[in-house]
């Protein structure tokens, strides 16, 4: 058996099987930040695209909900809930995302999804500003539920 849960004893790619297992409650948050300049700071109340806050919030819950489209081994996950949370700090813009669902396998990947999608709509709103613009620190926070709980230290 493989290590790594996507590849096979050969190392070829493969979709985990997940038929056997029980459907649990699991949730997994991550966390980005998007570092930005004192003049899209300024901005933020006045862009021509309109509210970037709430369209980036909106952009993430849809990124969470298309994450099987657009990672090829990720299986379709129905989402309990994806909360999306956006508010400027004095680092940038700080995203988060909380995803829950009752099934066979976790939400890890949806809430990444969400984080990252919400991250490239706010560059998408703010580049024309400057395009100085970094999404880091992308990270899973805590997850619940599968074989094991984690939460980052």
């Amino acid at each position: 058996m493989s290590e790594l849960s996507h590849t096979d004893e050969s190392g070829a790619v493969r979709m985990v099987h997940v038929g056997g297992k029980a459907h649990t409650e699991r949730e997994a948050t991550v966390e980005g930040l998007l570092q930005i300049l004192p003049e899209h700071r300024e901005a933020l109340a006045s862009l021509p695209k309109g509210d970037a806050l709430t369209t980036a919030q909106v952009a993430g819950i849809l990124g969470g909900k298309r994450c099987a489209d657009l990672i090829p081994l990720c299986h379709p996950v129905p989402l309990d809930s994806l909360d999306v949370r956006i508010h400027l700090t004095s680092d940038g813009i700080h995203i988060q995302a909380i995803a829950r669902t009752t099934a066979k396998t976790g939400v890890e990947m949806e809430a990444y999804s969400a984080v990252v999608v919400a991250g490239i709509t706010l560059i998408d709103m703010l580049k024309g500003i400057d395009p100085n613009l970094v999404l880091t620190d992308v990270r899973l926070t805590k997850k619940t539920g599968g074989k094991t709980d984690w939460m980052r230290n």
